[in-house]
This record gives structure tokens, sequence and C-alpha cells, in this order.
């Protein structure tokens, strides 16, 4: 059987939540393998609904989560996730979630450099969540990092705070922000030993044995392709590489572990924040889908950016981003409109392309090219088959996969986990 790696093929909150919370319950470990607390997945179970940022997926379904070494922590925000989700009814101990121990750490003074810059911005501010990301994946190149196994040696954690000091606080003065005492950082993270030190292990160890035994691993990833600091509209992307490749290294397996690649993409596209957006709809078109879809981001609660699906764009993704098959999700929100738009390229100074160039001014430049599809009136909402949807949803389907150049394995009809259409099991790999 395959291990599976999940990744968004458009610029995030494309459903992940749903699908790897119906892939995690026949999974045995569910590996986060990058970003932060800045990306959230909203899974709903019966009649409760979890909102996740940090803990992996597979956690709510009872099954063992790993926080892998590419992610990088905000120790307040895990532990304040845990609490929130024990709250909920759910237990989460060193039982059933593992952090590697060469996990960075994100402190209080990368929230503050992070707003310190888009502040500094302007009308240029790039939409960060404001929570530290980009400075904490930062630090972990510059190679100044404070890591989770730092804080079981206190003389380490104290020379490595001086180092980070220097570096933060003249920036932050830079900007005329406050700038941060070495002491209340020292006692703070010594504080918050105890309580993450018994999840730290070295999580590479734990995979490799998995693998021997044969155990399924779904690597679950956040954010998507478009947004990978490599690949994605940059310099309007995150601050890691969202791609599938990167689950290898994130999580300390080798590449031939991940047998098979799923991407989620919605029947439309949405975009959270700052940067291009060639199909983007500022019209009623636009409004509906933003309400019928209930396009808010999972963790900054704000409205996500509304537009027809982007073929070119996900053709893009899925070839960076290592994609064997689509899940495509709410289709029904495209319930009711008579006629549905899919861009199959792009012109730009009067050439055309079949790509979104990496140039920040071609992106912004870009004006679809449409192809025009006959919608349908009839309700798609919670089909469980091909043959519950109508012809023409059927029909617009198949076009995307003609033009993504990926089959469509899994179809997503409504937010609940059972509301799928199963075209091929992502675990038969």
């Amino acid at each position: 059987m395959a291990n599976v790696a999940v990744i968004g093929a458009q610029w995030g909150d494309e459903g992940k939540g749903k699908v790897v919370d119906w892939l995690a319950s026949r999974a045995d470990i569910v590996v986060r393998f990058q970003g932060g607390h800045n990306a959230g997945h909203t899974l709903v179970i019966g009649e409760q609904v979890y909102k996740l940022s940090l803990l992996p997926s597979g956690v709510v379904r009872g099954k063992l989560g790993i926080i892998g070494n590419g992610v990088v922590l905000d120790p307040d925000a895990l532990l304040a996730e845990i609490d929130r989700v024990t709250a909920q009814g759910l237990s989460v101990t060193p039982e059933n979630l593992r952090i590697a121990e060469n996990t960075p750490l994100i402190l209080p003074l990368h929230p503050a450099l992070d707003k310190a810059r888009e502040a500094a911005r302007g009308e240029d501010k790039i939409g960060t969540t404001g929570r530290g990301i980009g400075p904490a994946y930062e630090d972990k190149v510059g190679r100044r990092s404070i890591r989770l196994c730092d804080l079981a040696e206190p003389a380490t954690l104290s020379a490595k705070l001086d180092e980070l000091l220097l570096h933060h606080n003249s920036l932050l003065r830079g900007l005329g922000a406050q700038t941060f005492e070495k002491q209340a950082l020292l006692d703070g993270l010594l504080a918050l030993a105890p309580r993450l030190l018994p999840f730290a292990e070295p999580a590479w160890e734990r995979l490799d044995e998995a693998r021997h035994r044969g155990q399924r691993v779904l690597f679950e990833g956040a954010q998507a392709v478009m947004l990978d600091v490599d690949h994605g509209t940059y310099p309007y992307v995150t601050s890691s590489n969202t791609v599938a490749g990167n689950a290898a290294a994130g999580a300390g397996i080798g590449p031939d572990a991940i047998s098979m690649v799923l991407g989620i993409a919605k029947a439309y596209t949405t975009r959270v924040g700052s940067g291009p957006f060639p199909t983007e709809l500022t019209d009623e078109i636009g409004r509906g889908l933003g309400e019928r879809g209930r396009e808010f981001g999972t963790v900054t609660g704000r409205p996500r950016r509304c537009g027809w699906f982007d073929a070119c764009l996900v053709r893009q993704a899925v070839k960076t981003g290592g994609i064997q098959g689509l899940a495509l999700t709410k289709l029904d929100v495209l319930d009711g409109l008579m006629e549905l738009k899919i861009c199959t390229g792009y012109t730009i100074g009067g050439e055309h392309y079949r790509r979104l160039p990496a140039a920040a001014g071609a992106q912004a430049a870009a004006k679809p090219v449409y192809e025009v599809l006959e919608g349908w009136t009839s309700s798609t909402r919670g089909a469980r088959s091909y043959a519950d949807l109508p012809a023409a949803a059927v029909k617009y389907v198949r076009r995307i996969e003609e033009l993504v150049e990926a089959p469509v394995v899994l179809l997503s009809t409504s937010p609940d986990r059972d509301d799928t259409i199963t075209l091929r099991d992502p675990f038969a790999g």
C-alpha cells in the first residue's frame, strides 16, 4: 500500500481539511511537513467542528500525529490549540502526538518583526498573517534558530538567544519597533520546556520504523503550490516549499517513501491576501461564490477573493508539485450557474501564454483566456456517485482533467466527509 502526500493545487483554502480527514481515518500516522500556524484546516465530524493550525489532522481520528522538522512551531499557539481541542473532548498527549526534536521554534520576536515589516511596506505589503512564519524560516536558513531540542540545554539556549537578539533587535530598532530583553525570553522558554519536551523525539527514526512495518503514512501539506517560495507567485507566497518534494525533507524520510501525491483544488479559485489573481471576479458572480462557499480564512477570518477555475494555474501546480491525481472540492458551490468559465491560458503584452510567468510584472499583467461551458440547474450537493451528477457537471469535471493533465480521483460535494465520490483510492498507489 502507498504512502500519500496531500498538497494544495491553487493558493490554499481548497478544502484540504475534509480530504485529509477522510484519508487520515485510513492512515496509521499523519505528518505535518511544512508551514506554521498561518494555515488552518477545518474538520467537521458529526456536530463538532475542529479548527486545526498545527496539530496533524489524524489526531482527531485517534491516529498518531507527527509535527515534522520542516514546520516552524509557535509553542504558545500549539499549547493553546491542544487546550482548545481538549475542551472539545479530544486527548492530545505524547502517546498520539510527537514533534521532531530539530523543529525550529517561533518566538515572540518573530511576529513582532513580521508585523513591523508589513507596516513599513504600506500599500506594497505582501499580506502575511503577521504570525512570524517568514522571520522564523529566515532564522532557520541563517543558522540561528532556537530548536525544540535546545529547550533541554539551558546553556545552549542562553547562548543562542544572544545571537538571535543581536540580529532581531537591530532590525526592530531600524523599523522603529519595540526591542526584546533576553531574560524574559529565556524565562518564558524554560517555563515551556516541561510541557513541550515530552513530545520531542527523532521523528525520522519513527518514520523509518513505520516504513519497515508497512504502516500507512499520510503527509499533510499546508498552503498550496502557488504559494511555494520557489514556484508560487513570488513574493506573494509563504516562506517554505509547499510542493510534495518537500514532504521528504520536512519529515526526515527519503523521497521514495511517497508513492502517491494528491493535489486538492476547488471547482473554482480563491485567494486570501495580496498578489496576482488573473481569474478574480469582483462582480455579483464572485460575491455569490464567496457567500455560497463560505469563503473566509480558517485562521485569519479574512474574506477570500473568488474567481473562475484557472486550469492553466492548476496544470502548472500539477507539473511543479508532482501531483498524480486531483481531489476536486466544492463542486456544489457552482450549482445554479447557467454558464461557467475555465481559464485555459493568458495574454500578456499581446502574447499568449499557457503558463503563469515567474516575473512579477508579467503576473500582474496576465489576462485570462476563457473557455465557456454550460452550467447546471440541479443540485450536486451530497452526491456520492457519478450517476448522481447532472451531465453538465460531469462534462465540467472531465474538461478540467483534460486541461490540467491529471485525473480527478476524488470529488467532494459538501463539507460532510462522506459526501465524496471516490474514483481511485489514493492509498492504492
